[in-house]
């Protein structure tokens, strides 16, 4: 294939409806493997509630998220601003929020559709079972995409 090679990227944002489940999910597994290589973060469009299901699953690997407090990307902007390379959105409603950024900032956007899983019905396994399929989805993306603009780091040290 011949394709560009990716530019580099320094920042990434994760966005989802309220910073509860998906971006925290998706900062958590960034920060895991590129926290030293790519500058993280996630906030909501809405303000949403820590979600504990999420530090169970991301335990289950090895990642603590347990001190995530949700943010919007308000209060991200008054805190710290906007300035990444990257945008990823993880819900129609964050998608949107982000172009309407890219008005004001220039930042590369991409949707990566990923179901809610708090919508999930049944017994507290099948629950976790649904957020350790977003986990494992969104683990795979993310080290894919990274992992192609991170200097030399061909397989993050991690066997096939």
């Amino acid at each position: 294939m011949d394709e560009p090679r990716a530019k580099r990227i320094h920042s990434v944002l994760f966005v989802c409806a309220m910073n509860a489940v998906r971006s925290p999910m998706a900062e958590a597994v960034a920060r895991h493997y590129f926290g030293k290589s790519v500058y993280v973060q996630s906030a909501g469009v809405r303000k949403g509630e820590t979600d504990g299901f999420v530090s169970s699953i991301l335990s289950e690997i090895g990642i603590d998220a347990s001190k995530h407090k949700p943010r919007t990307l308000d209060e991200l902007e008054e805190w710290e601003g906007l300035n990444f390379d990257l945008i990823i959105t993880l819900s129609p409603e964050a998608h949107h929020a982000a172009l309407e950024l890219t008005r004001t900032i220039a930042a590369e956007v991409e949707y990566w559709p990923t179901p809610d899983p708090t919508i999930t019905q049944g017994s507290r396994e099948q629950v976790l079972d649904a957020y350790r399929n977003i986990r494992d989805g969104l683990m795979y993306r993310i080290r894919l995409r990274l992992r192609q603009t991170s200097p030399k780091s061909p397989n993050d040290g991690e066997g096939a």
